[in-house]
């Protein structure tokens, strides 16, 4: 089955131009069977494709619950949880890689970098965290080594991270506009009807295959190198939205006990209490 396994839209991104539907007839137009949301920090677009759009149109096509998470330390991963499996700190940016991976595995979920090799601050292996990542990108259940938004360098180094650490790596177009959706593609060797056959089919030894054709036309492309600005100024957005989060992430890891899944941060908890 072919699936793009990053997409972003108007439902539930800031900086969405594609509604759901128009994605979904965008890449069924291309030969897709499902796509993966991975809206930042929001399940916003998947409860409306739930409310309004599920079971009334595209009865063929696929349409997966991921998230786009905003780590504090270590960039942009992408979160999959299995069906049915709600979990609110996943809304919550901010949260320190390791703490997230313990919690997404806890609950039998998967997750990997996006656009490991992009932007500072935005994708791991340019932050600081990557650069301790031997042990880090051990901890991930895929890389994401194609990503239609990237240089054809990152792309190539994000392969050759998942060669190495011995990671499936997926693709997708990182689509915030009708123009770039299905740009990149995940080829898997197997029936996906929802998000636990996914995880499945990555935990497995199911083939997997990423690749795609550069989109050229992102924000990135068109404001050069003034794009230097633009990253810096993602960061103090991030930073100030993850400190500005801070006392409810807490108070949803302990009001649902998560801490107790990852003893080694209950000092925090400590604190906050």
């Amino acid at each position: 089955m072919k699936f793009d396994m990053h997409c972003h839209t108007k439902e539930g991104s800031l900086d969405g131009k594609i509604t759901i539907s128009e994605t979904i007839r965008s890449l069924q137009e291309k030969g897709y069977h499902g796509m993966l949301i991975t809206d930042h920090n929001s399940y916003k677009a998947y409860r409306h494709y739930e409310k309004q759009i599920k079971g009334k149109e595209f009865p063929d096509f696929v349409v997966l619950k991921g998230i786009e998470y905003d780590t504090i330390d270590a960039g942009h991963i992408i979160v999959i949880m299995p069906t049915g499996v709600k979990l609110p700190i996943l809304e919550l940016r901010g949260l320190p890689v390791s703490l997230l991976i313990d919690i997404v595995h806890h609950f039998g979920g998967v997750l990997g970098p996006a656009h490991p090799c992009g932007e500072k601050y935005l994708s791991l292996m340019n932050t600081r965290q990557g650069k301790k990542a031997g042990t880090l990108l051990s901890r991930f259940d895929f890389i994401e080594t194609y990503n239609a938004c990237e240089t054809p360098e990152s792309n190539r180094a994000a392969l050759e991270l998942a060669k190495t650490y011995g990671k499936p790596g997926t693709g997708g177009s990182d689509s915030h506009r009708e123009s770039c959706a299905g740009f990149g593609y995940t080829m898997i060797d197997a029936a996906i009807k929802n998000e636990t056959d996914l995880i499945h089919a990555i935990r497995s030894e199911v083939a997997i295959t990423a690749g795609g054709k550069r989109y050229l036309h992102t924000t990135k492309q068109k404001i050069g190198k003034v794009n230097n600005v633009l990253v810096y100024s993602f960061w103090f957005y991030n930073k100030f939205l993850a400190l500005f989060r801070q006392h409810k992430r807490k108070l949803e890891l302990k009001e649902n006990h998560l801490y107790a899944y990852v003893p080694k941060y209950n000092h925090h908890i400590r604190k906050a209490g």
